[in-house]
């Protein structure tokens, strides 16, 4: 009986170790960016985990402002989900689909992704485009730069401002299809401060525009 006994905590030993090892390995393989502000998948809660000892959140801002380093610190204690690349990463994708929506005058996609004072001012210049007959031909050549402009944790919400740094060229035409004003030949630079928010207490992953600026 005895000798049962110690065979079995043996056999959970060593199953113990083998699952150490394996969750090890799975939390150093490489994960595809997500698209936009989606998180990874929760697991399983009834999926046994392996006991950790939990360590600060690692951030890392080279060249970051000490007020921006501080919120970002905050905000990923307050949200242990929250990777400041995936985030950034996130804000790139969510820029361009934001400007693209605006010019091709796609109400239901800026109002997924904006607030409802963002989506009224998006909204109201493209009825006031619509009434002029007017349509934007615009194209995003690249976005050269894109970095955190400010943090800020305010109870459970939270808000990030990215400074995007881009070359768009921007054409308006007219209804016959004439251009009216800009060109596709000469990109322009364009310098924008958009602030993203989330309740840390959502359901969801996705963080809505909040407010826009010129940088």
């Amino acid at each position: 009986m005895v000798e049962i006994v110690i065979l079995a905590m043996i056999a959970a030993f060593l199953g113990l170790r083998l699952y150490s090892v394996l969750g090890q390995r799975a939390e150093q393989e490489e994960e595809p960016v997500p698209t936009r502000f989606e998180q990874p998948a929760q697991r399983d809660m009834a999926e046994p985990m392996p006991a950790k000892v939990v360590q600060p959140p690692q951030v890392h801002l080279d060249g970051a402002l000490p007020a921006v380093e501080r919120g970002v610190r905050e905000i990923a204690a307050a949200d242990r989900s929250f990777d400041v690349t995936s985030f950034v990463d996130g804000a790139r994708a969510a820029y361009a689909i934001i400007l693209d929506a605006f010019w091709r005058g796609d109400r239901d996609t800026l109002q997924e992704l904006c607030d409802d004072d963002v989506y009224a001012g998006f909204a109201a210049a493209i009825a006031a485009r619509e009434a002029a007959g007017e349509t934007l031909d615009n194209k995003l050549i690249r976005i050269e730069e894109s970095r955190i402009h400010a943090a800020t944790l305010d109870g459970r919400m939270a808000r990030i401002a990215i400074l995007f740094v881009a070359d768009i060229a921007a054409v308006t035409r007219d209804k016959d299809g004439n251009v009216v004003a800009g060109s596709l030949d000469d990109a322009v630079e364009s310098r924008d401060i958009w602030t993203f928010s989330r309740p840390l207490d959502a359901a969801g992953p996705n963080w809505l525009l909040d407010e826009t600026d010129e940088g």
